[in-house]
C-alpha cells in the first residue's frame, strides 16, 4: 500500500512538472474605425464613401501560441492565428481559418524552425522599418503588398545572436488558391505543381542590426508567379525580385526612419501598380522595374499620446506614373490594452497611376493600394477607430 502511495505521488509530482513547462497563450487584437475616403473608382456620380473598416492600425485577429520545454534549451513551440473582419464578422486573409499564421517547430539558443504558414522576412523587416509599422490601412503596404506578405508551404529560421538578427526563408508554394499572395499577378497559383517546381516557389532571407538608438537591416525576396493555366506566360520563370535596405535612429521622444526598396520583374511578371511605359494606357511596353522610397518620424509628445509621419515615392522606370502618399497617425493609448486613433493620408497620382490611400478597401488589387482610386485622380483619406489588445 505504502508503495502504492509513494508511486502514485511521483507520478502526481511528474505530472505537475511536465505541466508547468508547457503553455498555451490565447492572444488577439480588435480593430475598427470609421474612414471617410474620395475619388472612388467605378463610381458614378458621387466619388466620396463613408464606411466601416477593420483593422486600420493592427489587422483584426485572435491566435493561439504554444511553447513545451523539452529539456537541455530545446523547446517545441507552434502558432495559429486566424485574422478576421470586425465589421462583417468573416474571415480574413481570402477566408482561412488561419490565414495570417500557422506553424509548428523547435526552438533553441541557435534559433527557432518551423514549418507551414509564416509572414515572410519582408514583412519582419517592414515592421521594423515601415514609420507606420505595417498598418493595415495607410502605409507602405498601399505601395508594395510584399511588406505585409506571408508564405504557404514554407520553412523559416530566424535567429537573434547579441544585436543581429538572421531570417531565412524557402517556400516550395509561396500561394494557394483563394489566398492574397505576394503582389502575385496570377492569384490562384498553387505552387507545388509536378515537373514544375519553380511555380509558386518563394526564398527570401534578411539581416537586421539593432545597436542601442539605431538599427540598419537589408532583406532580399524572390518569387515565383509563373501559372500554367495562363497561355502566353512563361512559367517556368515569371517571377519578381525585390531587395531593401532601411534604418531607424531613436533619440529622446523622437525616432526618425528611412528606407529604399528595389523590384524586379522578370519573364513576363507585373509589378503591381504599373501602366505601360510611355503612355498611360493600353499599348505600351511593360514596366519592370521600380524604386521605392520612404522617410518618416515618431515622436512621443505624452507617455500617452504619440504623432507619426510619414512620406513614400515610388519610381516606375520609363514612365511619369510615378505615386506619391503620405500618411500623418494621431494615437491616445487609454491603457497599455486600449487606444484610439485618428490618422490622414493623400494619395498623389499622375499619368494613369491609380494608387488610393487604403491597401484594404473593395477593389484593391493583390492588396496594395493601387486600382482604390480612379487613374490620375488623387485620393484623400481619414479614419477614426479603437483598436483593443488582449
Amino acid at each position: 500500500m505504502k508503495m502504492k502511495l509513494f508511486a502514485a505521488a511521483v507520478a502526481a509530482l511528474a505530472a505537475g512538472g511536465a505541466y508547468a513547462q508547457s503553455s498555451v497563450t490565447l492572444y488577439g487584437v480588435v480593430d475598427a474605425g470609421v474612414e471617410y475616403a474620395n475619388h472612388q473608382p467605378g463610381v458614378t456620380g458621387s466619388h466620396d464613401v463613408v464606411r466601416l473598416t477593420s483593422g486600420n492600425m493592427s489587422g483584426s485577429r485572435w491566435g493561439l501560441r504554444g511553447v513545451e520545454d523539452l529539456g537541455g534549451g530545446l523547446k517545441g513551440v507552434f502558432v495559429l492565428e486566424s485574422g478576421f473582419n470586425l465589421d462583417t464578422g468573416t474571415s480574413g486573409q481570402g477566408g482561412r481559418l488561419f490565414g495570417r499564421q500557422a506553424f509548428v517547430g523547435l526552438q533553441s539558443q541557435y534559433g527557432t524552425l518551423s514549418l507551414g504558414r509564416h509572414q515572410t522576412p519582408f514583412y519582419d523587416f517592414g515592421l521594423a522599418f515601415d514609420p507606420m509599422a505595417i498598418s493595415s490601412n495607410y502605409s507602405i503596404t498601399a505601395q508594395d503588398s510584399a511588406f505585409a506578405s506571408r508564405a504557404d508551404n514554407s520553412i523559416k529560421y530566424i535567429g537573434t545572436f547579441g544585436g543581429l538578427t538572421a531570417a531565412l526563408l524557402y517556400s516550395t508554394g509561396a500561394n494557394t488558391p483563394g489566398g492574397t499572395a505576394t503582389a502575385n499577378a496570377y492569384q490562384g497559383v498553387s505552387g507545388e505543381v509536378p515537373g514544375s517546381y519553380k511555380t509558386g516557389r518563394e526564398y527570401s532571407a534578411s539581416l537586421i542590426y539593432n545597436g542601442g538608438p539605431f538599427s540598419i537591416g537589408a532583406v532580399f525576396d524572390e518569387t515565383n508567379l509563373g501559372n500554367p493555366a495562363v497561355v502566353g506566360v512563361n512559367t517556368a520563370s515569371a517571377k519578381v525580385q525585390r531587395a531593401s535596405v532601411a534604418g531607424t535612429y531613436a533619440f529622446g521622444p523622437a525616432k526618425i526612419f528611412g528606407g529604399y526598396r528595389y523590384a524586379h520583374a522578370l519573364q513576363g511578371a507585373i509589378l503591381p501598380g504599373s501602366v505601360p511605359a510611355g503612355t498611360s494606357t493600353a499599348g505600351g511596353s511593360a514596366v519592370n522595374v521600380s524604386n521605392l522610397y520612404w522617410l518618416g518620424a515618431g515622436y512621443q509628445l505624452t507617455p500617452a499620446l504619440s504623432l507619426t509621419g510619414a512620406a513614400y515615392y515610388q519610381d516606375f522606370r520609363n514612365t511619369k506614373a510615378d505615386p506619391w502618399s503620405f500618411v500623418v497617425s494621431t494615437d491616445y493609448a487609454f491603457s497599455k490594452r486600449t487606444d484610439a486613433y485618428f490618422n490622414v493620408s493623400y494619395a498623389k497620382n499622375k499619368d494613369g497611376s491609380t494608387l488610393g490611400v487604403s491597401s484594404i478597401g473593395p477593389g484593391s488589387i493583390n492588396s496594395t493600394g493601387f486600382g482604390t482610386t480612379q487613374g490620375s485622380y488623387n485620393q484623400f483619406g481619414a479614419v477614426v477607430g479603437v483598436r483593443h489588445k488582449f
